[in-house]
């Protein structure tokens, strides 16, 4: 079996170019403690590498570079909306770059509306009318533009927290749908990969989807002619199907430096999303296990 990387003339994502899946825009004093980092929480169990802002965004200073390259190096932004977003003059900035990245990079943009009606957004009311007004006076050069992208975030395709009946669930949803989105662009990526699509049609057969069966697969063969390459494109597509999923790269040379309990360990804590487990010796998984 051989994987080889070949350039592409079409529009196909880079994946070498991303360093984050999602960069998460929220105005903190509204969501930080609540909806936004309940969100963040389940993303980053689920395997998910977010850009969250850890300071306050309001300081008085000018939007940072560096996050402002943090937009142009995620996958997918999501805007979470809320009643006091546009107050912001740091959230407005992001946004903005968000749909420059949107319009020059392909990357996808979500809304969230939360404790905010939709239409008070896209048109602009209360609230928002109330900060733009603000804005006009402070920073007018940049109030067209501000609105424009707010506009045009809000009329994406998106979630109404303050409309959905659980807010755990419609969090879960939001999620998979990420899982699902980021699937689909390790698809795109993988097309530059020569061979592989075939290969992946076996492994889909093989590993018995939907199923109930419980399986294990070996891909072999000589160093070198791709086998960890389609396993992690393997992975990076299927692996939101399932509850509990891990990818261990590497073992050979983890498990001589640091030993087998570490690996376990890493095992473990993927499956079970961040929760504490007492892997102590090598045979401690298989103990965990039979407890």
């Amino acid at each position: 079996m051989s994987i080889q990387t070949t350039s592409s003339s079409g529009n196909h994502i880079c994946s070498s170019r991303w360093k984050y899946d999602v960069f998460i825009s929220f105005r903190g004093e509204d969501t930080r403690k609540n909806f936004t980092d309940h969100l963040y929480d389940i993303l980053i169990r689920e395997g998910v590498t977010v850009f969250r802002d850890a300071e306050e965004l309001d300081r008085g200073k000018p939007i940072s570079l560096e996050l402002l390259r943090a937009i142009e190096e995620s996958r997918f932004s999501i805007v979470v909306f809320s009643r006091n977003y546009a107050n912001s003059s740091w959230c407005l900035h992001e946004i903005a770059k968000m749909v420059e990245c949107k319009k020059t990079m392909g990357q996808t943009v979500f809304p969230i509306f939360y404790d905010v009606d939709p239409s008070t957004v896209r048109n602009q009311t209360g609230t928002f009318e109330q900060a733009f007004a603000k804005h006009d006076k402070d920073n007018k050069q940049n109030v067209q533009i501000w609105r424009n992208a707010v506009t045009e975030v809000a009329n994406l395709s998106g979630w109404d927290v303050k409309n959905s009946r659980h807010e755990s669930k419609l969090i879960h949803d939001i999620v998979k749908k990420i899982s699902i989105e980021l699937s689909q662009t390790t698809l795109m990526t993988s097309k530059g990969l020569v061979g592989i699509n075939s290969r992946l049609k076996e492994l889909k057969l093989l590993i018995g989807t939907g199923s109930n069966d419980i399986r294990m697969i070996g891909i072999w063969g000589m160093g070198g002619i791709g086998k960890t390459t389609i396993a992690r494109v393997f992975y990076d597509l299927f692996s939101y199907q399932f509850e509990g999923s891990a990818f261990l790269a590497n073992v050979r040379e983890i498990s001589r430096k640091s030993g087998l309990v570490t690996l376990q360990r890493q095992l473990l804590l993927k499956i079970l999303r961040g929760r504490d487990n007492n892997i102590c010796d090598e045979t401690g998984l298989v103990g965990w296990f039979v407890l």
